[in-house]
């Protein structure tokens, strides 16, 4: 199971890279996106989730809380991040006429 969760990690954030290379906006946004998402499952799967257990009171093992908060609220800033970037590319699209990164083309 821990490899099916890095080899998930690697490959978000190989494709989020690649995407965010790129020299168009959609693509870089899907790539912060993308990289966003890996990072998400990265801090979820430190948590040591395990089944049957209290949250925090109880025996030896334990889930820790705070993994998932910081999830919830990445994922919060991570929407309206994302938000503001399509609004910026929209504007630089209306603005410049075209949706290269540099804005030249």
């Amino acid at each position: 199971m821990e490899a099916l969760i890095a080899l998930s990690i690697g490959v978000l954030t190989g494709c989020g890279v690649y995407l965010v290379l790129r020299a168009r906006t959609f693509p870089v946004v899907l790539g912060l996106t993308l990289l966003s998402y890996a990072v998400n499952l990265f801090l979820f799967a430190t948590g040591r989730l395990v089944v049957g257990q209290p949250p925090v009171i109880g025996g030896g093992t334990y889930t820790d809380p705070l993994p998932q908060a910081l999830v919830l609220t990445a994922i919060v800033i991570g929407f309206a991040m994302t938000a503001f970037v399509i609004m910026l590319a929209l504007r630089a699209r209306a603005e410049l006429g075209n949706d290269h990164v540099d804005g030249e083309r």
